[in-house]
């Protein structure tokens, strides 16, 4: 007797072999649809929700402190899921991508290790995916903004793509010909703990020396904290505007001196460019791509950051003078790209789970259409007995 398996496959062509993640990746702003989806932006201070459209436009953003109570695991998942629950009251949410702080696994379920976070090997994906009706995606924050910046941002149009976020420390992604190169443990980028200098400045990863104790808002707010708590005069500028509260001094204030002409903030941006430089020729000469986009906060200083970097790379260069160089920019959508390449990127799993849906309805009613077959023949039968 013929089983419905022979019925639905009985001179059929073998199915096609399926295109890997990355092929669907490459071809998701061509093939995704062109739903609204939710992009999470998880940091140790702050979590940003938005609705992103299918041209990288943010219909609508809410922001949050990340929770405090030692920032527990299901702390943080009840903020996510409020901050989405909320969006989707005013919005058709499809899907929802989020960016962590983070390592995160190849299968982009668990994020194996936060920093500044109690997420130790945690199944994120699956525990916001149990509680929100539409799929998610979870990625490494780094990740997500160069996606962004390749699909809407600065690396438009580039093939090989690397970037850096400088925030406190240094977080790094890779994307060629349209594939974010997670590595194989899916926790590729992580460009902050190179050692640049053996047996330099302790790091929190444990080892000493890593590049992002050189060119990071750490380091930055580091060296100018040393020199005010010395009583340099070079620091005296600074001092006066924090009032001597040595612990005031912060990033962003740098960043404004240093636009003012302090000559000694404009000096800490131009060491830390520098230190970034020398780290972009070492990647250069690893990776060999077509750009760096520079994102994260400390970007915001622009030249006084990235002008140093640029003189820095050419005199680092391996073979300079010999060789094509790679572009530098900074990046273009600022301290939302992760949230943005979140959305984005969940927007192929709203495609895969559309489709999944479409081919389970489609095998119902197939399955319905021969059971019904099977039961007119049946009552047929049984009447010419």
């Amino acid at each position: 007797m013929s089983t419905y398996r022979d019925l639905a496959h009985r001179g059929s062509a073998r199915a096609t072999v399926l295109r890997t993640v990355g092929t669907r990746e490459r071809r998701s702003h061509l093939t995704a649809p062109r739903v609204p989806t939710v992009g999470i932006d998880i940091g140790g201070t702050k979590v940003m929700a938005g609705v992103v459209d299918a041209d990288g436009n943010i219909l609508e953003t809410l922001r949050t402190e990340t929770p405090d109570k030692s920032k527990s695991p299901k702390v943080v998942e009840d903020t996510i899921v409020e901050l989405v629950l909320d969006l989707s009251d005013r919005h058709d949410v499809h899907a929802v991508g989020i960016g962590a702080a983070g390592w995160v696994d190849a299968d982009r379920n668990r994020v194996l290790f936060a920093p500044h976070l109690s997420w130790r090997n945690e199944p994120l994906r699956d525990r916001i995916s149990g509680r929100l009706a539409v799929p998610v995606l979870v990625d490494n924050d780094a990740n997500t903004a160069a996606w962004a910046e390749w699909r809407f941002g600065a690396a438009r149009g580039e093939d090989h793509l690397v970037m850096i976020t400088l925030g406190t420390g240094i977080g790094g992604a890779i994307l060629e010909d349209g594939q974010v190169k997670r590595g194989k443990f899916g926790v590729a980028g992580e460009f902050g703990h190179m050692q640049v200098v053996p047996g330099g400045h302790r790091c929190p990863c444990g080892n000493r020396g890593c590049w992002e104790q050189y060119s990071s808002g750490n380091a930055l707010v580091r060296e100018a904290r040393e020199l005010a708590a010395a009583d340099s005069p070079v620091a005296y500028g600074i001092i006066e505007r924090v009032k001597g509260n040595i612990p005031d001094i912060t990033g962003p204030l740098i960043t404004e001196l240093a636009r003012d002409g302090d000559a000694m903030c404009v000096e800490l941006l131009q060491d830390i460019g520098q230190w970034l430089g020398v780290g972009i020729a070492n990647l250069a000469a690893a990776l060999d791509p077509s750009c760096f986009v520079i994102g994260g906060g400390v970007s915001a200083a622009d030249d006084l950051l990235i002008g140093p970097a640029r003189d820095a790379f050419r005199r680092q260069l391996t073979g300079r003078g010999y060789r094509p160089e790679a572009r530098i920019a900074r990046a273009q959508l600022g301290p939302e790209a992760g949230m943005v390449g979140a959305a984005d990127l969940a927007r192929l799993v709203a495609r895969r789970f559309r489709r999944a849906n479409r081919r389970r309805v489609e095998r119902h009613e197939r399955y319905e259409r021969y059971a019904e077959a099977r039961r007119t023949n049946d009552r047929t039968s049984q009447g010419t007995q």
